[in-house]
């Protein structure tokens, strides 16, 4: 893959395009700032497209008639090519047995979604303030949470536990600031 800059076109040197921040172009000195994702420079690999069938006795897959049959499906037995056939711990299903299994929840090592636990903490963190008398309980919940799920995985796109980190220094605060409410009703009853 060849970068070009693009105000003179001038091709750009693998080194100058990983430097972070705005860098000058080396011929037209325009300014650039080139974000590259890693997987640009990966090879791919080779992909089976499924062989056509050559022989009048070779079975053909159920969904693509002109590419042989490699597996049946586990569930229905429809015969699969290898696009069609999906490896799910170790049953080979077609598209609509996986489809349905899903919906139906017969899959439990299939990943249809996570809670995001940090969210659900600043939320926890953050609402009650708005009632005052809930921040008595909710600080507690918050540090429940924040240790409980702090290592588990977090959204399917990347993200940070800062979340975890306010909630955290919320509830503390809340914490903090009942204390102190509590030891001057204290002092003026004592």
């Amino acid at each position: 893959m060849e970068l070009r800059c693009p105000q003179c076109h001038t091709s750009l040197e693998p080194k100058s395009r990983h430097r972070p921040g705005f860098h000058p172009c080396p011929t037209c000195g325009d300014s650039l700032d080139v974000d590259i994702f890693p997987t640009l420079f990966q090879s791919l690999g080779e992909g089976t497209p499924g062989e056509v069938i050559l022989a009048d006795r070779e079975a053909g897959c159920f969904y693509h008639p002109g590419k042989k049959a490699i597996i049946p499906c586990s569930a229905c037995g429809r015969f699969l090519c290898d696009l069609c056939d999906l490896d799910l711990d170790g049953r080979h299903l077609c598209p609509a047995c996986l489809e349905t299994g899903k919906t139906r929840g017969k899959f439990k090592n299939l990943e249809q979604g996570r809670t995001l636990f940090d969210t659900l903490a600043l939320i926890l963190a953050l609402a009650p303030m708005l009632f005052v008398w809930p921040t008595l309980v909710t600080p507690f919940i918050v540090l429940f949470i924040t240790v409980r799920y702090w290592r588990s995985p977090t959204s399917v796109v990347g993200r940070t536990r800062w979340r975890f980190v306010l909630a955290s220094l919320i509830a503390g605060l809340q914490l903090t600031g009942w204390a102190v409410v509590f030891m001057h009703f204290q002092g003026l009853m004592g």
